[in-house]
């Protein structure tokens, strides 16, 4: 190899270190502000639901119409921001069910209700249903977790309602929630 062409290859190889240096960074720093954005998301539904449940004091009939509310809303924001619809349906899922635990809500309820609220939800703005529904169902199982209630109850619970709501919209759509949902509540 000549001077010249030893030249050549250590400044490829030293602008090829910058590269990947420069594209770390700048992932790492876009996924720690995902990071922070899902911990807002999950902060805010959970004191939200909380603070209405405990403002209508009838916890036990307001807590599926809440999550109706939040679940569109969610998706409401999603469609006029023009993404992250499945990033927040995770952390949107895992807020209610702890804001209802909070006030002492029914979260087997709610978390049938925010399942199926996300899954036909996904389908009628023609998002990834499957996709939706996994997430929604992590969540419920996160927080159910985190609020010390019976994992495998309630993964049970956002599975059957994640394929009832598929089964409104197709039996693809059964298919396809069903196959996206092997595993997760293992």
């Amino acid at each position: 190899m000549t001077k010249n062409e030893k030249k050549y290859v250590t400044a490829v190889t030293v602008e090829s270190s910058r590269t990947e240096a420069t594209v770390m960074d700048g992932v790492i720093s876009s996924l720690k502000g995902l990071t922070e954005i899902e911990a807002e998301i999950l902060k805010l539904v959970q004191d939200t639901v909380s603070d209405a449940l405990r403002a209508t004091g009838s916890v036990a009939s307001e807590s599926i119409t809440v999550s109706k509310d939040v679940v569109k809303g969610a998706i409401q924001a999603t469609e006029e921001v023009g993404t992250g619809l499945i990033l927040s349906t995770k952390y949107v899922a895992k807020g209610l069910i702890m804001g209802v635990a909070d006030i002492g809500g029914d979260v087997a309820s709610v978390a049938a209700q925010t399942v199926k609220s996300a899954v036909t939800g996904a389908a009628e703005i023609g998002a990834d249903v499957a996709l939706v529904a996994r997430r929604a169902v992590e969540g419920v199982i996160e927080a159910t977790k985190e609020i010390g209630g019976n994992v495998e109850e309630m993964a049970q619970v956002a599975v059957i309602s994640a394929i009832e709501a598929a089964g409104t919209i197709s039996n693809t759509a059964v298919n396809t929630v069903r196959d996206m949902l092997v595993g997760v509540a293992a």
